[in-house]
């Protein structure tokens, strides 16, 4: 999925597979291609559904839709994120001079590169959680003849990332405020039976005063119950969990081993077992024991140490998920309550401007010229609930509230 954020900047090194590689790492590397990153149980679904470019048909926006959405309602005035097949640009809408982030993705990608089950997966995921503190909020989405709109929260203070970059590394009390909010928000996302999957600090945006914003939910599996496990393969190859490099099933667990990960990175300034070389950082997660940094607290490392633990069985948050997070020594200092309720004065202010400041955006994205295609919605491009679609890949994509925006 697109993502709001820039990526790593690791040395990249061609990977050699021979006898020296574990084989569950030279099984996962192979693994590791277009045609393996589907759940087996999605392949036919994926075959069903050929007939992308065939019939035409209504696009659905349900009864609350939001029909006479389309580009020109806004002035896109900067490129903030750029993913594989799309852009995020910051929007300001002419009817009430608002900002938001609007993601724009081109369907003819999408569709070459079979993700319409993520986008799709995004766009659901969004909707169930626009109200929680700690995710980002979904205001709508529409859809022209060649694109896919979604209309975000404007988040300004950054990626968690970007300030980990500049920082190298975070003190333990400021690691330990957004691992708290993080996790609340993965807790409240595991009680509504999603699995996030894909944590990591380019996905954890700041708000303006400090606080964490989850976004890029492309990689989030609905409808996983604690019991339940998923075997598809997706993530970011620092993160990944043993169980999902051995293409075993997993479950909300995986979540936590992730929070477990960024929590390192933030104290120490690099992911967990990494490596430059990907096939021996794979075996690293799978083999490699977390050895002891100096530099943070005994219950610091004691929840590193349970959320890094291989057997997802025997990991924080197997038996009884958030809470047992919540329960941790490590957050012995905090009030859950105040923190849920925003409640508590993050440790660092991003220092915004106002609604449309763009300083802890990324340079490279912000210096690029806006694309005039992204601003065009002429009266044929524009697909409403009167215009047919020509691939049916995306109906039932636009999406309006049914209580907000009601202008709209």
């Amino acid at each position: 999925s697109i993502s709001f954020f820039f990526p790593k900047v690791y040395p990249v090194f061609e990977l050699y597979i021979n006898g020296i590689i574990h084989p569950d790492v030279r099984a996962f590397l192979q693994m590791d291609s277009p045609k393996h990153q589907s759940d087996p149980s999605e392949d036919e679904d994926e075959r069903s559904s050929q007939k992308l470019h065939s019939t035409s048909q209504n696009i659905n926006l349900g009864p609350s839709g939001n029909p006479h959405a389309k580009p020109t309602d806004f002035d896109f005035l900067k490129v903030i994120g750029k993913g594989s097949f799309g852009k995020v640009l910051l929007a300001k809408r002419k009817l009430d001079g608002k900002f938001y982030a609007v993601k724009v993705l081109q369907k003819k990608i999408v569709l070459n590169r079979k993700e319409q089950k993520h986008i799709m997966a995004e766009r659901n995921v969004l909707l169930k959680n626009v109200k929680h503190p700690f995710l980002v909020g979904l205001h709508y989405s529409f859809q022209t003849a060649e694109k896919l709109y979604f209309v975000l929260d404007f988040v300004n203070g950054g990626e968690l990332f970007f300030h980990l970059q500049r920082e190298r590394s975070f003190p333990e009390h400021r690691a330990r405020f957004y691992t708290a909010e993080i996790a609340s928000a993965l807790g409240y996302l595991h009680s509504i039976k999603i699995v996030y999957r894909d944590l990591k600090p380019e996905n954890i945006l700041l708000d303006s005063v400090g606080h964490v914003v989850l976004t890029d939910f492309g990689l989030c599996k609905e409808g996983i119950a604690i019991s339940d496990t998923t075997t598809t393969f997706c993530g970011t190859p620092e993160y990944l969990a043993p169980e999902v490099i051995r293409k075993q099933p997993y479950d909300n667990t995986v979540d936590w081993w992730c929070l477990g990960a960024v929590l390192y990175e933030m104290l120490y300034g690099l992911p967990p077992f990494y490596c430059r070389d990907v096939a021996e950082m794979y075996d690293n997660i799978l083999h490699k024991p977390l050895s002891l940094r100096p530099g943070v607290s005994l219950t610091a490392w004691s929840i590193l140490e349970e959320l890094l633990e291989k057997d997802r069985q025997n990991r924080l948050g197997a038996k009884e998920d958030f809470l047992e997070i919540q329960n941790h020594p490590f957050f012995e200092s905090l009030s859950w309550a105040d923190l849920v309720q925003k409640k508590i004065p993050p440790p660092f202010n991003p220092n915004v401007a106002g609604p449309d400041d763009i300083r802890n955006f990324d340079t490279a994205f912000t210096e690029e010229t806006v694309p005039y295609s992204v601003c065009v919605s002429s009266d044929y491009s524009i697909v409403n609930a009167s215009v047919l679609e020509a691939d049916d890949a995306f109906v039932g994509f636009s999406y309006a509230p049914p209580s907000e925006d009601l202008f709209l």
